[in-house]
């Protein structure tokens, strides 16, 4: 069989990772794809960008229709995740529900392929829902019995970036000044989700066994640094500005009480002053993909012709 004819299902695939992965996918050859997701935005952008892929609407946290394109399929790459927010049951639903349900679609339809993405916050000290819920997820994953590599990339960032980087880019257009929290010194390790989409692809050519990796950026940037270089790379003329982490702090709890899915809250303003230090292992050896400078892969991520300007709904 022609490998890139494979069925290859992407449970939350409509996202960061799997728009990325669908791209990279299809440049290989790869044409049966499935993208199960329930953001019917994101599916929408998904559909246009790539009119030839399966990209349908489906909630994975309850059983339904969707379990049926597990029959026959050769991969599955596992993504969805509920990543903010400030309601813990969302968390439990598209973290752990969903993941139950994948797990028993695999095992039912003896699917051979598993990759799991997790996330470098199950080594984290922060204790929120999205770490919290991430690192049971890993667990149930863990205590299946499949065989798979679990991936577990640090902060991404890339085409198709709705939240982090993506939206930091288009807030620091739209605001004369760029706000930034005490001094700004808190050391990120940023993937570019180019690289790590190259890991996964290396992953269903090569079958790589079970074993977990922990995928991090190759170079450590201080958050204020990656702001600056965003603002190089597109040209914003916004002021960057550092106001009291309290003042920001409090500004952040306002907004939560006004906007359900704020792009940014008090929590994950907690994990970015947590100090974490994520391990640096040799990616590049281990899967043979080459990892893309810091500073070109920001200039890919907004100023590539074909996919920088296609914007995912928050």
């Amino acid at each position: 069989m022609n490998p890139t004819n494979q069925k290859i299902i992407l449970p939350g695939g409509a996202g960061l990772v799997g728009q990325n992965l669908v791209a990279r996918l299809k440049a290989k050859g790869y044409n049966d794809i499935v993208v199960l997701d329930k953001h019917r935005a994101n599916l929408a952008v998904l559909k246009q960008v790539q009119p030839d892929i399966t990209a349908e609407y489906a909630d994975l946290s309850e059983p339904g229709a969707w379990q049926h394109y597990f029959v026959n399929a050769e991969v599955v790459v596992m993504l969805q995740a509920q990543i903010g927010g400030n309601e813990y049951q969302d968390f439990v639903h598209n973290n752990l529900d969903s993941t139950r349900l994948i797990l028993d679609a695999i095992k039912a339809n003896k699917v051979p392929y598993l990759v799991h993405i997790s996330s470098s916050v199950v080594e984290s000290v922060a204790d929120d829902f999205y770490t919290n819920t991430k690192k049971d997820q890993e667990r149930m994953v863990l205590e299946s019995g499949i065989p798979c590599p679990i991936l577990r990339p640090t902060l991404m960032f890339g085409w198709f970036d709705r939240k982090h980087l993506g939206w930091l880019s288009r807030f620091m257009k739209k605001v004369p000044v760029f706000p930034i929290p005490g001094h700004g010194r808190y050391m990120r390790q940023p993937l570019y989700v180019g690289d790590f989409c190259n890991i996964i692809i290396r992953c269903i050519e090569n079958r790589i066994p079970d074993g977990i990796y922990n995928i991090s950026g190759h170079e450590k940037v201080d958050y204020i640094d990656l702001i600056r270089e965003i603002k190089r790379a597109t040209g914003a003329k916004t002021l960057i500005t550092k106001i009291p982490y309290r003042l920001f702090y409090s500004l952040l709890w306002i907004w939560g009480l006004f906007d359900k899915h704020p792009p940014f809250t008090t929590q994950q303003l907690a994990a970015l002053i947590a100090k974490d230090e994520f391990e640096v292992i040799d990616w590049p050896g281990i899967f043979g993909v080459p990892y893309t400078p810091f500073n070109q892969a920001i200039d890919e991520t907004f100023n590539d012709p074909a996919y920088s300007k296609v914007v995912l709904e928050f």
